[in-house]
């Protein structure tokens, strides 16, 4: 794949789980079956890998849970995640890394280039605007965090997964008196409710195919390739 020649000094991480059966999304099933779950995670991740490739960053990292496919691994430099809560495993990421780093999740593959437009359009100047960038999920989370300094402690010891996180982090970024940008709201793919609507931003891609067929499934319809979209 052709790599973006305008690169800018910025490190992209995205966090990710292995997309094993039963231990990945989880709350998908039911109505989906483990196997569906993980599908549509591993569907979730390789989108959104395929988004960060198009970035002009100079460094791509992929910090995993187990263990990338072939594919997935594909100019990214795979690290393992650090162990402990989700707090301490961003901030591991952070201590990481010298320089510009954006952090993001793989619950968003509706994620584009343009939701992170106003980041790159900043950092990509000599004098940037903007010390973070916070990503904001619609369930009180968020699904994007960026500074310029990284440092484990803007994010170690901020609770995460309730519907406070992006809050408290936001809260954490202005306490150390850091100047906050805000990015695109997105929604997590936490729910299989969560993935119909993403679905319906992305028409006509494997990932809405994959929701349409699995909501069929689980209706117990089987579509044939005239009734699929």
């Amino acid at each position: 794949m052709s790599m973006p020649n305008n690169t800018i000094d910025l490190t992209v991480a995205v966090i990710a789980k292995q997309c094993l059966p039963g231990q990945v999304k989880t709350r998908l099933s039911p109505p989906l079956t483990p196997e569906g779950a993980a599908h549509l995670a591993q569907l979730s991740l390789s989108r959104t890998l395929a988004t960060v490739r198009l970035l002009p960053a100079r460094t791509r990292l992929l910090v995993m849970d187990g263990t990338p496919t072939a594919g997935d691994a594909e100019d990214f430099t795979v690290v393992h995640q650090a162990s402990g809560g989700l707090d301490e495993r961003l901030a591991a990421i952070c201590d990481g890394v010298a320089g510009p780093l954006l952090i993001i999740g793989m619950d968003t593959p509706q994620f584009s280039v343009n939701h992170v437009a106003a980041l790159l359009d900043d950092w990509g100047t000599v004098t940037a605007r903007r010390d973070a960038w916070l990503g904001p999920a619609s369930d009180g989370g968020f699904w994007g965090l960026a500074l310029r300094q990284p440092d484990g402690a803007l994010i170690r010891g901020v609770p995460m997964s309730t519907d406070t996180t992006g809050a408290q982090q936001h809260a954490r970024l202005c306490a150390a008196g850091l100047s906050v940008g805000m990015l695109p709201e997105l929604r997590d793919m936490d729910y299989f409710s969560d993935a119909h609507a993403i679905a319906a931003e992305l028409p006509g891609t494997a990932f809405a195919l994959a929701v349409e067929t699995a909501a069929a499934i689980a209706r117990g319809v089987v579509l044939t390739d005239e009734a699929r979209p």
